[in-house]
């Protein structure tokens, strides 16, 4: 089998953790599986932890001109979109993704309207996926309603595009957490879990290979589905 070449690819992560920088963030330990599969392929990677920036709440695209004084999204936007895969990480809060993670979705769904240079909508021919961590059940729930609401806009889901790790539920500790294993507290919690490596290995090639797909054919055909296709025909 040929080893693809995946160099000509680029990824942004968003860490929708609750936690401001420096502060720890679960959610990053884990995307630092994936991180480190890219790395080795030579994918271009950005990251970006939502709440570091003044993204305001809304729909609009820029919301300083819907009454916010400041807004961080125009910006992040241009990063995200001149990425060819957006990797959503997000912490479990009540069984739901995080504040963050819905905020994050908010604004990608205020820019679904725009287009590319095929007249189709602006997310067609970039590919998503999701990491959630979390000490409480809810993993596949918010994969559901994240996988959900990127295909929605446009963005393309390959097979198994999400990840995550849940410990025991209730308080305890989280991925990348030490604890006491025998005589040593140096054993980070979820490490040893076959099935998160597993699977965060298999999202992020299933990614890779359908961005690769993508951009060797330069998205989607723009018949039958591109918004000025749509206006001649009404």
């Amino acid at each position: 089998m040929q080893k693809p070449d995946f160099s000509n690819l680029s990824v942004v992560y968003v860490n929708c953790t609750l936690k401001k920088s420096p502060k720890q963030s679960h959610t990053a330990t884990l995307m630092e599986i994936s991180k480190k599969i890219m790395k080795t392929e030579n994918v271009k990677i950005d990251e970006i932890r939502l709440v570091d920036h003044p993204v305001a709440s809304g729909v609009y695209p820029d919301m300083t001109e819907n009454g916010w004084e400041e807004d961080a999204w125009p910006s992040l936007f241009e990063r995200i979109i001149n990425a060819d895969i957006l990797i959503i990480g997000t912490p479990i809060w009540l069984g739901e993704k995080s504040s963050e993670a819905q905020k994050l979705i908010e604004r990608l769904y205020a820019m679904s309207g725009k287009t590319n240079d095929k007249g189709q909508y602006i997310f067609y021919g970039k590919v998503g996926g999701c990491i959630v961590t979390g000490n409480e059940d809810g993993i596949k729930h918010c994969g559901m309603g994240i996988l959900y609401s990127l295909q929605h806009i446009g963005y393309s889901i390959p097979p198994q595009a999400d990840c995550g790790w849940i410990g025991e539920v209730g308080p305890g500790p989280s991925y990348g957490d030490k604890e006491w294993k025998g005589e040593k507290f140096d054993v980070p919690v979820g490490f040893d879990s076959d099935f998160t490596q597993k699977n965060t290995t298999f999202m992020t090639y299933n990614l890779l290979h359908l961005a690769a797909m993508l951009k060797a054919n330069n998205g989607y055909p723009n018949y039958g589905n591109s918004q000025e296709y749509w206006n001649k025909k009404a």
